[in-house]
Order: C-alpha cells, then structure tokens, then sequence
C-alpha cells in the first residue's frame, strides 16, 4: 500500500505533513484524518477509506498518545491500527473542568478560528477576548461573526464593539440562516483550509455549519427566551465537508473558558498594554503606584480603556495559575510514574532472591 499525497489534498493534507513522511511510511502505511472523536473509538477517513480505530495507542517511542479531531494518523496497513500521530501546525486545548487541571484538546490542524457570537445577552467582549488569545496562541487566523443580525436594528453596533479589539480584525454580522448572506465565507472554506467554530450554546454555529455545507446534518434548537441562552446541541467535535472543498467543524458551546499556556496569545491580543508596560521607568513596575508608570498614565488620560485593563490582568492572572498548577501536576505525574518503576524493579529484585 502506497501513500498517494495527490489524493489526501482533499482532507487538507498539504507540505507540512509530506515534510513528515520518511521512505518507509510511504510505501507501508496508512494516511488518515481523526473525523470524530468518541468515548472508545476514533472516526477517521482517508482515500477510499473511513472506519473507527482506537482512541489510545502508542507512538513510535512507546508512549501513550491521543488524537483529537484534525489530527492527521499513520495506520498500520495489515491491522489498520494507529502508529503515530503526526506533529500539528495548530492545536486548540482548554482547560479541562473540575480540579485535575489536565488539559482537553478540542481540535488540531486549523487553518481559521470561526468565533461566533450573537446580537443579544451573548455578545460578551471579555469572552471574546478569550477565544482570540486562543486563536493567536494557535497561530491561527481568526474570524469573528455575529449571527442573529437580522433579529435587531443596529447589527453594526456590536461590529464597531468586536472590531475594537484588535486593530485588523475581521469580523462579519449575518443571518446564520440565509445563504446569501454567507457568500463571503467562502475565501476561508476552499479545498485545504480547515475552519473550527468556539462560541456558546445557541449563538448559531450548527445553523451556520448546515448552511455552508448546503445540508440539515446537525440539530439545531431555539434559544430560551427568559435569558437569551441557548441549549446545547452540539455534544462532540467532527469535521463536516464543505461544497468548496475545505472542512468545518462544530463544537459544543463553552461559556467557561480556562485558560493554560497562552502567554504569547494574551502578549498578542493585548499588544497595546504590553507595549505600555515597556515603556514604564521600572521593569518590575506592578502599575499601582510606582513613579514613571506609562500604564497608569495612560488610564489618567483616557488612552486605556479601565475595563480592558483589568480583563488583561484578570487574563493574565488566570493564565500564570493554570499554567503553574499544570506544571505542577505534571511534576508529580512524573514522579509518580518514577517510583511505581521503583517499586516493580525492587520487587523483581527481591523475587530472583
């Protein structure tokens, strides 16, 4: 079996991944994309191929690996199991809920971050904010859209909000529904582009995914009218196929967004403060009351906005304890594995006594 690279183009395959491939994996084995991610199985699909192989397995160092949705596999020909998981140009990860603090990958391989919000009690400029660290951390282009815009009279109001927050930032207020109204998504949905949609439960990113891929695949339910909230309809991650060729992929709505290791997505999205701090007299300045703060002045003048200042640090806080207890815990995890080897080495040793 052969790796033909002219035919995986299609899944979004391109020189990144060739660059990956020696001699052998050409000629042996087998190229497929993670479609959906289940409890016990991976959804994959390749040329002339598409099946569940499991969702763990060991890479070719014999370490225990996982795949998300995007991810690009390597099958073994004969068993069709994965051997390896190709390295990612991007990948999106959060912080998992509950007190493990490990982190849950959401998609891998992205070429655009669709962050959609909508034209009610949703539209949150400090969650936005979030899902643009992400998408820069990623290094991934990011797109806002608004949705429901034809459910209010000034639609252009929340565009003006959105685009404030970062200079060039692209951002587009439609009807979700209407086809015609989504023409001017196409440019990010062509044959090798891999778009991923973030945003909350009921701001439309089903709706959206069914028509730009001109079909009814996804439910789709009303948001509550006592909190504009919405329901969630999207329970899992899978790559749908669209009529220009790229992939989409929806994913569950998430209001609570951690952060961990994004510190050059927060440096990113908030170039203008960090362009402050350089500017302050002390390098260790904590912009409270030090003489010769520039952060500080520029709030006295009106030059920075208060309340994105203190998204920022609240940002930044969160992201320096997340980021620290992650290290922690990998610490101990290693020191954990460490002395069960211990342990097992010391009971072989005293066995052959």
């Amino acid at each position: 079996m052969t790796i033909h690279l002219d035919d995986l183009a299609e899944f979004g395959w391109n020189l990144f991944f060739s660059t990956q491939l020696d001699p052998d994996d050409i000629s042996k084995a087998v190229a497929v994309r993670v479609m959906a991610v289940h409890r016990n199985a991976l959804e994959v699909a390749g040329p002339d191929l598409a099946q569940k192989v499991p969702p763990y397995f060991l890479d070719e160092n014999g370490e225990p690996d996982n795949a998300t949705v995007g991810d690009w596999l390597l099958l073994d020909p004969q068993t069709l199991r994965p051997y390896r998981r190709l390295h990612r140009k991007s990948l999106f990860q959060r912080r998992a809920a509950g007190t493990q603090n490990k982190p849950q990958l959401i998609a891998a391989n992205i070429d655009t971050l669709f962050i959609v919000t909508s034209c009610n009690q949703d539209f949150n400029i400090a969650r936005l904010e979030r899902y643009l660290v992400m998408a820069r951390e990623a290094d991934v282009n990011p797109v806002i859209i608004i949705t429901k815009a034809d459910l209010v009279d000034a639609p252009q109001e929340y565009v003006q909000a959105a685009s404030k927050l970062q200079p060039g930032l692209l951002v587009e207020a439609l009807n979700a529904r209407d086809p015609k109204c989504i023409d001017h998504l196409a440019p990010w949905c062509t044959q090798g582009q891999t778009i991923a949609m973030i945003g909350s439960s009921g701001v439309g990113k089903s709706t959206l995914v069914n028509t730009l891929s001109g079909t009814q695949k996804i439910p789709t339910q009303d948001i509550r009218e006592d909190d504009g909230k919405g329901r969630h309809t999207t329970s899992g991650r899978t790559l749908y196929r669209l009529p220009g060729g790229g992939w989409i992929m929806d994913t569950p709505g998430m209001r609570e967004l951690q952060l961990t290791d994004v510190k050059a997505g927060i440096e990113t999205v908030f170039a203008d403060i960090l362009e402050l701090q350089g500017q302050c007299k002390f390098n260790d300045c904590q912009h409270e009351a030090e003489p010769g703060c520039a952060v500080m002045a520029a709030l006295d003048k009106g030059d920075l906005d208060a309340e994105r200042y203190g998204r920022w640090k609240k940002l930044a806080a969160e992201e320096a304890f997340n980021t620290s207890t992650q290290i922690g815990r990998r610490s101990r995890d290693r020191n954990f594995g460490k002395s069960i080897k211990n342990a097992l080495k010391a009971k072989r040793k005293r066995d052959k006594e």
